[in-house]
């Protein structure tokens, strides 16, 4: 069996990893090794060619997930990871959102130290360097259409990532480059033959399980051999697989790995507990003519607004797509058409938790995955995803958008009442694909936080971990440029501590 030894090992190359592993390198600290499960993205035009991103899903380097039943949600919705060099960044619909205060504010309060938003600062300048962000053209006139309807409808007209965050509509900023997905991978790490030369890139090389030994992380177990870490291992692979490994390598709620056989390296219950999402309902109409096809991605536009005008904050985000709705869902049994437009809300600030548990202790079987969603006491979550139905209608219902909209095709103009809404929301429900929290962050005395602020993982030496597991709470926005903050961020608490 072969054994190769590097000063640090990171796991997974996603938005976190790729920008964990190249920033390390770059700091002359020593060897470098990036695993990523999957194969390269160099060269490959399903994921570089940002327009074509929703045909990703029925190919190879889309994983799918299924759920534990939902009894207050939609038990039929899947999940999809990518496994690709970029992850989900070389996977998802490009929107870049910078992070908001507010969130990090929020992370502080809940015992994420060092991670306000002027501590943040210079990580983010470091990551503006390497990612582009551009808005999307304003080529669409059903997109156009929308934002006039928007402004129609009391919203101001905003430019997102310039202006101060608040209630708005106006054209999304995507991180692509003249239609070429800016992804971690992207950014990071293209050309793969230029690489740092203390970096090394291996690609279709799943970790199996980490090598604890006296306490400390000392490698990794792949199929075909073993890797060994002289300084740290960083696991980087994303809000499922990262509490997944933990757990399969002895790290986590010892009343759930005995009964699988596991060993008990450190014992901290919080692995895989924490599981947060931001749900999406779809709000469809038949367009009343043909949709240009002129579009960077096919949802270039949305909003936000407050549910209650009296709210500190928005509350409800919308995205516009040119497309029907229901990429990951299920509206089965609505009218279709040939031709149709959405508006998905979303619950920017859910309050429903989940939780994600091995299924057993074979590493080739996926986690189970049990989101919660609705299931808040108040009836939080299911009450803002009503407000934000009856939102998209009121900004359907605007003049700008007369000329286009057709009959609604879902929830239909039959679903009038509160209760219609709740039913329809709950069995409906989609996902925007940000899952997060299975290893957050926290204080020392916050037994279910699983790493520190320096993102080191509680009773293993030499641990980390870095991407949308640690977050301590939900982001308001599309967190894909959060988790590349992350990378820079952990690179940076690495450096320091060597």
């Amino acid at each position: 069996m072969l054994v190769q030894s590097f000063d640090y090992i990171v796991v997974g190359g996603g938005a976190a990893g790729a920008a964990v592993a190249r920033r390390l390198a770059e700091a002359g600290l020593g060897s470098v090794c990036l695993l990523e499960a999957g194969p390269s993205d160099e060269g490959d035009q399903r994921v570089l060619k940002l327009r074509d991103w929703m045909g990703i899903a029925g190919t190879e380097i889309n994983r799918e997930y299924e759920l534990e039943p939902q009894p207050h949600g939609n038990s039929g919705l899947r999940h999809t990871r990518a496994i690709v060099l970029g992850g989900c960044s070389s996977h998802n619909a490009g929107i870049a959102f910078k992070p908001l205060d507010s969130d990090f504010e929020t992370w502080v309060e809940r015992g994420a130290e060092g991670w306000d938003p002027a501590a943040l600062a210079p990580a983010w300048e470091r990551l503006r360097e390497r990612v582009h962000v551009e808005t999307a053209a304003d080529e669409n006139p059903l997109s156009r259409a929308f934002v006039e309807a928007g402004v129609e409808a009391g919203l101001p007209r905003v430019r997102f990532n310039q202006d101060p965050h608040g209630e708005g509509i106006g054209r999304l900023q995507l991180n692509q480059r003249d239609g070429v997905r800016q992804s971690s991978s992207v950014a990071y790490l293209h050309p793969l033959a230029a690489l740092p030369a203390a970096l090394e890139v291996r690609t279709e090389s799943p970790v199996r399980r980490l090598l604890i030994e006296d306490g400390r992380a000392a490698g990794v177990e792949l199929a075909g051999g073993t890797l060994r870490a002289a300084r740290e291992v960083i696991v980087c692979a994303g809000a499922f697989e990262s509490p997944k490994l933990l757990a399969l390598s002895g790290v986590g709620d010892p009343e759930e790995l005995r009964p699988l056989g596991l060993p008990v390296h450190s014992a901290v219950p919080g692995v895989g507990r924490n599981l947060l999402d931001h749900p999406e309902g779809t709000v469809m109409w038949e367009a009343a003519r043909p949709i240009p096809p002129r579009s960077s991605q096919f949802w270039d536009a949305a909003l936000f607004a407050k549910s209650e005008p009296a709210l500190p904050r928005p509350d409800l985000m919308i995205h516009f797509g040119l497309t029907a709705g229901d990429v990951k869902g299920a509206l089965s049994g609505f009218p279709e058409a040939e031709h149709c437009f959405c508006l998905t809300p979303n619950v920017m600030y859910p309050r429903s938790v989940g939780r994600l548990r091995l299924r057993s202790a074979d590493p080739d079987d996926r986690p189970r995955l049990d989101f919660g969603y609705f299931s808040d006491p108040e009836g939080h979550d299911v009450a803002k995803m009503v407000a934000g139905i009856e939102l998209a209608r009121r900004v359907a219902a605007a003049p700008a958008l007369r000329p286009w909209r057709g009959r609604e095709l879902a929830p239909g103009p039959e679903a009038t009442s509160a209760e219609a809404l709740r039913e329809f929301a709950a069995a409906t429900q989609t996902t925007v694909s940000h899952p997060a929290g299975t290893c957050r962050m926290g204080r020392a005395d916050d037994e279910l936080a699983v790493v520190d602020p320096r993102l080191r993982v509680r009773g293993v030496g030499g641990l980390r971990v870095a991407d949308a597991s640690v977050f301590p709470a939900m982001t308001g926005v599309n967190p894909c440029l959060t988790c590349m903050l992350v990378g820079e961020r952990c690179a940076e608490l690495v450096a320091a501590d060597a």
